[in-house]
């Protein structure tokens, strides 16, 4: 039995631990209170507490320029953070912002004036880790399309409700269209709650693309008309359409920052491509036209990458950025996403492998765009298909983000766009690596790799 040979181990650490800076601080953030430390030798009083009001913050920002503070610390407690941010950085304060799971204090008694010095301590020997943050114009963009998507959620919930108002009357709409925000689904809604109950009238409103017959529809909409009930989806519909107002409201004014942004393109000299497929309607797509600014914004058309389309595109761009710099290589990227199986060991054993507990909103973004893989007839939709088939629906899209993650990284860093080679070209290159890799291994059996006759035998 041969002997196991060892990798030669290498050493990251030493004894001992040189301070890095000196000129650090460390705040601890609350919604009432903030504790800020700076060190005895830059103050008698090191260790104070500031409330949150404006005036204070900038008290606060002026005692950390007078002790030579360049540098602070603080965990991202919710977005008690950002204020206090918002007032450093302009003041030439860099601001750290680190995960709370990295700065987790020792064991013994916790506190607000304990959890600030524990913070300093750690900044000024460089152990903690900042978390990434967009430059100022992207975090802007990604604000507004935060708060959009925020205002989608609510529109959904305000159609749960009138789905809730048409079952109570038992009005079967649903049953026979697919979707009652649709077309033919608002104009019936709207006709109930004008005052309009003949079935036969509302069927009527059917449009020519709904696979349901009107008898059918008609049958669907005799109902028991309470008033209570109409009155409930009178107000979920004059609510829907609020929010649907003021997400146009929110697309204007996403549209008139992405025209404040730099540009790295000329639209003009080096026009967008033609799209591979043709465009389909998306609901809650946004009104103007963000595959042309997420391609002017980034030099790189992301929509050529399969399942990627221009709201994904833009919505990608406002969360990482179109600068791949803070990130060495596409790997640190993935892992950076959560896409990454975090492999924990013990005893030379691997215990889990599971990938980190994540709420990255651009994970969930490649995952959405990875689940839309499984019915494309791309190379990389047989990629994905093929993964889920063999570790599963879930692991498989997420190795499919994974993947997808790794090309938006290329895309943006080297400035090129990516090229489909086709389901047929990958299934051929896909069948060749296998038929390698058993000659391969017959080989190593002695055995020797035959391709067998395409003629059967009687």
């Amino acid at each position: 039995m041969s002997k196991r040979t060892k990798k030669p181990v290498k050493i990251r650490y030493h004894e001992g631990l040189p301070q890095i800076r000196s000129d650090a601080g460390g705040i601890d953030v609350g919604s009432r209170e903030i504790w800020v430390d700076v060190g005895i030798e830059r103050d008698s009083e090191p260790v104070r507490c500031f409330e949150t009001f404006t005036a204070d913050l900038i008290q606060l920002a002026e005692w950390l320029i007078r002790c030579g503070i360049r540098s602070v610390a603080m965990e991202s407690t919710g977005v008690y953070w950002i204020p206090v941010c918002q007032i450093l950085e302009p003041r030439g304060i860099e601001v750290l912002l680190v995960n709370a799971a990295y700065a987790k204090n020792v064991s013994g008694r916790k506190s607000d004036t304990l959890d600030c010095q524990w913070l300093r301590t750690l900044h000024c020997y460089g152990l903690l880790p900042g978390s990434f943050r967009p430059a100022a114009d992207i975090g802007v963009l990604r604000s507004y399309l935060r708060h959009r998507q925020m205002l989608i959620e609510y529109a959904a919930g305000h159609i749960q409700h009138m789905q809730k108002a048409l079952t109570q009357m038992n009005l079967q709409l649903a049953h026979v269209i697919s979707d009652i925000t649709g077309l033919t689904g608002m104009k019936i809604i709207r006709a109930i709650v004008g005052g309009q109950r003949d079935p036969v009238q509302l069927a009527a409103l059917r449009g020519s693309r709904i696979k349901s017959d009107e008898q059918t529809i008609a049958k669907a909409l005799q109902g028991d008309y309470r008033p209570e009930h109409v009155f409930a989806l009178q107000q979920s519909l004059e609510l829907f359409d609020t929010y649907q107002t003021q997400i146009q409201a929110c697309d204007q004014q996403i549209a008139a920052h992405l025209k404040t942004l730099a540009s790295k393109v000329d639209l003009e000299q080096e026009p967008l491509k033609a799209r591979r497929t043709a465009k389909k309607k998306h609901r809650n797509e946004p009104s103007f036209d963000c595959r042309s600014q997420a391609y002017r914004i980034s030099g790189v058309d992301l929509t050529r990458i399969d399942s990627i389309n221009e709201s994904a595109a833009l919505s990608l761009i406002a969360e990482i950025g179109v600068d791949m710099s803070p990130w060495k290589t596409e790997k640190h990227f993935a892992s950076w996403l959560t896409l990454c199986p975090n492999n924990k060991v013990s005893g030379g054993k691997v215990l889990q492998r599971s990938t980190r507990k994540s709420v990255s909103r651009a994970r969930d973004i490649l995952r959405l765009c990875g689940q839309s893989l499984l019915s494309s007839r791309s190379a990389l939709g047989a990629y994905c298909r093929r993964l889920c088939a063999r570790l599963g629906m879930a692991k498989g899209i997420t190795a499919a983000a994974h993947k997808l993650a790794l090309l938006v990284y290329r895309t943006l860093k080297f400035g090129r766009d990516y090229v489909d080679v086709g389901q047929d070209r990958y299934e051929e290159a896909f069948k060749q690596r296998t038929l390698k890799q058993l000659g391969r291994r017959a080989r190593d059996l002695g055995f020797t790799l035959v391709p067998s006759s395409s003629e059967l035998v009687p």
